[in-house]
């Protein structure tokens, strides 16, 4: 056990001078040789805290407590390709829309690229017009052709009423993720040669818990990088076409009268609807109210008719009373 912990502690130091090393030049040395130098290293403070560390404790724990990821960083005098994610929006009048989105799709094509999204809608017209055709397409091309086929796009058109270009660079942080991934892999490398060594079970479970960690953290980190040269080099070019917009006079006459008719349908309109809203209200009073009451009328008319009836007959069945004959 005392000779696995010496090991352990040993790669402990190379541990910590692969995360420092890893800023220098990719050029100048690889990560395997950078480690064997820093191990080679009499008095590196790394090697002397290593050796002033405690000797209990299990290898797997050590690695818990003693590694530490450090950020490599890239030299500043090392040529850099920059990473920068362009899209494009652009909106063109064209008498017809179909055959200027098959046009788009097959200048994607040529260019490289290809169509990811295509819709088409119909939007209904200015002031009750014809309604027209409008198709939105979603296209991919190679960052190297993205302003051959814009000015391709452009022709595609009679018009164009609209473009947005937008640019954002992520050098820096695909430069960071290069770094951070080498660091990570040379720190799984060093924990799969300290699991070699491991004997016992607690120490072997304690570095695969690690060892899992840092697999995580590699593969979201490639999935990052892989995102962004997706993202780089291939650009994204949505476009709208639709036909021209019809001149509409805004002044005169017959724009005065046909104006004022359409208000006053709109107003007839919306005094029908009124009427209809107030007339469906009243049918539940009517419900409601209005029968009970009706009921209730009809039965004292027929009560006040058949005591009327009654009173007649009363009448006519009673003797005629004479007035007696004078002295």
């Amino acid at each position: 056990m005392m000779r696995l912990t010496a090991t352990s502690l040993s790669t402990l130091a190379l541990l910590a001078l692969i995360g420092c090393g890893a800023a220098s030049r990719p050029g100048e040395r690889q990560v395997a040789s950078s480690s064997n130098a820093s191990a080679a290293a009499p008095n590196s403070p790394t090697q002397d805290q290593a050796a002033r560390a405690p000797q209990g404790g299990g290898a797997g724990q050590a690695v818990v407590q003693n590694v530490s990821l450090q950020q490599a960083d890239q030299s500043q005098n090392a040529p850099v390709e920059r990473k920068i994610i362009r899209n494009a929006e652009l909106s063109l009048e064209t008498e017809e829309p179909p055959k200027a989105m098959r046009r788009v799709a097959s200048i994607a094509e040529a260019r490289g690229g290809f169509v990811v999204t295509s819709e088409s809608r119909q939007q209904a017209g200015t002031d009750g017009g014809k309604a027209f055709e409008v198709i939105t397409l979603e296209a991919r091309v190679p960052a190297s052709q993205f302003d051959a086929t814009i000015n391709d796009i452009r022709a595609a058109g009679s018009r164009v009423t609209a473009e947005k270009i937008t640019g954002q660079d992520v050098t820096e942080e695909y430069i960071d993720l290069e770094a951070r991934l080498r660091t990570q892999k040379a720190l799984e490398a060093q924990l799969l040669d300290i699991m070699k060594g491991a004997h016992a079970v607690s120490d072997a479970i304690t570095v695969e818990r690690e060892l899992a960690n840092v697999r995580t953290e590699i593969e979201r980190l490639e999935g990052r990088r892989r995102f962004l040269e997706n993202q780089t080099s291939l650009s994204t070019i949505k476009v709208t076409l639709q036909p021209p917009s019809p001149l509409v006079s805004t002044t005169g006459f017959f724009r005065s009268v046909r104006s004022a008719f359409g208000d006053g349908i709109d107003i007839a309109a919306a005094i029908t609807l009124f009427l209809i809203r107030v007339l469906l209200a009243l049918i539940p009073l009517a419900v409601f109210i209005g029968l009970p009451f009706f009921f209730l009328v009809r039965y004292l008319a027929r009560r006040a008719r058949r005591r009327a009836a009654f009173m007649r007959e009363i009448q006519a069945q009673a003797p005629e009373v004479r007035p007696a004959p004078g002295p």
